[in-house]
């Protein structure tokens, strides 16, 4: 790989991951929720869904789904609809990702790997940054799949170190707060992250 870039992108995409966004704010209400342990689950959908916006963007797919936005906007509108309706779930001091201090509630994991995956595949500003990111650090003297390993790597690290700070950050928040009667009030702010997100994702 050519190392100058290399050494480039690191700070770039480190900047970038950090910064707030869908999938960070999904990560930080999730561990506000349901811990840090259980969120583990969403990242992992979230990583996958991540590098598969890498890949495509490098490989060019990005331009067809553009040539085909109904089925993209339909992906975004479902998984936003189904996110929102879990915020106004959790609002409500309903459903399985409400807090309970007393008894926590189990949540599937295939239903936060969704939720991760969805997140991440059906955001369009995660697909433009990719797009315009990536192909600036990549050497068209150079082999591709190794160059492309690497970034792919960093950016998968990159990326869980972001979300685990936003989870251990809504973990925080959740002891600070979860006490007595701040609970319903804590499940209100959880909830209503979640429906931010969901807006954020039917319509960004």
């Amino acid at each position: 790989m050519d190392l100058t870039l290399l050494t480039a992108f690191i700070p770039t995409f480190f900047f970038v991951s950090i910064t707030p966004g869908m999938c960070m704010t999904l990560a930080m209400t999730l561990g506000m929720s349901i811990g840090v342990r259980r969120t583990l689950w969403m990242m992992c959908g979230e990583l996958v869904g991540v590098a598969i916006v890498a890949i495509a963007a490098v490989m060019g797919v990005a331009a067809v789904m553009l040539n085909y936005p109904q089925l993209f906007s339909a992906l975004k509108w479902l998984g936003g609809a189904y996110l929102f309706w879990l915020g106004i779930s959790m609002w409500r001091n309903k459903g399985k990702m409400s807090m309970n201090l007393d008894a926590p509630t189990e949540t599937r994991r295939g239903q936060l790997i969704s939720q991760g995956f969805i997140t991440a595949i059906a955001n369009p500003k995660g697909w433009a940054f990719m797009i315009s990111l990536l192909p600036p650090f990549i050497n068209p003297e150079m082999p591709m799949a190794p160059q492309m390993l690497g970034l792919l790597s960093i950016i998968l690290l990159t990326e869980f170190i972001a979300l685990m700070v936003y989870a251990n950050g809504g973990k925080s928040l959740r002891l600070f707060l979860g006490r007595g009667d701040n609970l319903n009030y804590l499940n209100r702010i959880a909830g209503s992250l979640m429906m931010g997100v969901g807006l954020w994702l039917a319509i960004g």
